[in-house]
């Protein structure tokens, strides 16, 4: 049985194909094709938790990628990579609100009984899954360094 979000990738691409939309069309197909990629590597069919990380790293790359492009001064780059990132995050969870995330960090520490920086590693290891795909995990990594400190 196929995962849910993988289900809705491929009937999105569906769509797009009839309705012609080729830049949209080209973004979903890159997404299959990486989570086909991983499925293939790992000799396993991935589950929704696992596409959604693939599709946190794929949003991820076209952050930092619009980010060199943008600083190199090549606008068609970057507006090529903001196309593709706006329909990944299409298929990713609302992202949380600072709130949201410092209540999740605050949860963890609790969890974990975290009290200083030697605990990073198992705080992240307990918030990563309560965030991942809706978060910055550089962004958390960093707010957590910061709680512990």
């Amino acid at each position: 049985m196929s995962p849910e979000l993988k289900n809705r990738l491929t009937q999105a691409m569906k769509d797009a194909l009839r309705a012609q939309d080729k830049p949209r069309l080209g973004a979903i197909r890159m997404m299959l094709a990486e989570i086909k990629r991983v499925e293939v590597d790992e000799r396993a069919e991935v589950d929704d938790t696992r596409v959604l990380a693939i599709l946190d790293k794929m949003a991820k790359q076209r952050r930092d990628s619009a980010a060199q492009f943008a600083a190199a001064g090549r606008d068609d780059l970057v507006a090529q990579e903001q196309l593709e990132l706006d329909v990944i995050a299409e298929f990713l969870p609302q992202p949380l609100t600072e709130a949201e995330i410092d209540a999740a960090i605050a949860n963890a520490i609790a969890t974990c009984g975290a009290s200083g920086p030697a605990d990073m590693g198992r705080v992240m290891a307990v918030v990563k899954p309560a965030v991942q795909g809706r978060a910055d995990m550089a962004k958390v990594s960093q707010r957590v360094k910061q709680q512990l400190s």
